[in-house]
């Protein structure tokens, strides 16, 4: 699995042989940004997420799929420990980031390497320069006289600029929602992650704000690793190199988005796609 290529990869399924999967990590670890192995999470007493691993490549888009409770969100959570914020949670196994146990590093640092946008876009209640501005100040990472432009070029790359670019003091709240989504993408960006974690960014938004995000990504992805949470199948085969399939916590199926969707190697992937459940 971890070349990230072979229609042959099978994560998360009976009888795979980890032995040969950190083999080919090891040959071709410039590849890969993240490492999951053998991670598992639990709410307290209960178990949400068994066992997964899987490898994100580096400046690819990875999407994650499966019905409502599937531990997706969990899943994502977890790779820049968003799930701490939770009293009582509790992960097991190992996430590398670059080589790296992101268990072990300090949290505001792998936040800052990791950015996240969740399903509901959440500006804060401030202007929409403030907004972007947030995370450079409370980093320390931009002098006032170098502000406005890492601002210009946050938005910029979040596509929004040209719409916003004469009303940067006006409240985020007035924008629309397809707007607001990107601003907090925009607000992601403005710390340079590494990786961009997006939850369901576009389950709130009408087909033209999709489509623009959709067309973000790929401007992005040249620049950071993305892994995006979906409902929408037809998005995940639009957008993504390589698709996971989640169920009940298990990571059924990873590989190809392609294979995943034209060729499943197992019955409970394809029954998914095919809509007999979910």
């Amino acid at each position: 699995m971890g070349n990230l290529t072979g229609s042959e990869v099978v994560v998360g399924v009976p009888g795979y042989d980890r032995s040969l999967r950190d083999s080919e990590r090891e040959a071709s670890q410039s590849v890969l940004k993240i490492a999951v192995s053998h991670l598992n999470f639990h709410y307290g007493l209960r178990q949400v997420l068994f066992d997964i691993s899987l490898d994100i490549a580096d400046r690819k888009i990875t999407a994650l799929i499966g019905p409502s409770g599937c531990g997706k969100s969990t899943f994502l959570r977890t790779l820049n420990r968003m799930h701490e914020t939770v009293r009582g949670t509790h992960a097991e196994g190992e996430v590398l980031l670059d080589g790296q146990n992101i268990f072990e590093m300090d949290v505001v640092r792998l936040r800052r390497r990791v950015g996240m946008v969740f399903q509901k876009s959440n500006p804060f209640p401030k202007s929409i320069y403030e907004n972007v501005a947030y995370g450079l100040k409370v980093n320390g990472m931009a002098r006032r006289g170098q502000m406005a432009e890492v601002v210009e070029k946050s938005l910029r790359r979040a596509a929004l600029w040209d719409e916003v670019k004469d009303q940067l003091h006006k409240s985020a709240y007035a924008l629309s929602g397809g707007q607001q989504q990107r601003l907090c993408i925009a607000r992601a960006l403005a710390v340079d992650p590494e990786v961009l974690l997006l939850d369901e960014p576009c389950s709130a938004l009408d087909p033209v704000a999709t489509a623009k995000i959709e067309d973000l990504l790929f401007d992005l992805v040249g620049s950071c690793s993305i892994v995006i949470v979906t409902h929408n199948m037809q998005q995940a085969a639009r957008v993504a190199e390589h698709t996971g399939f989640f169920l009940l916590g298990k990571l059924i199926e990873f590989n190809k988005t392609d294979i995943i969707f034209k060729n499943p190697a197992r019955k409970e992937t394809e029954d998914y796609i095919t809509g007999r459940f979910g």
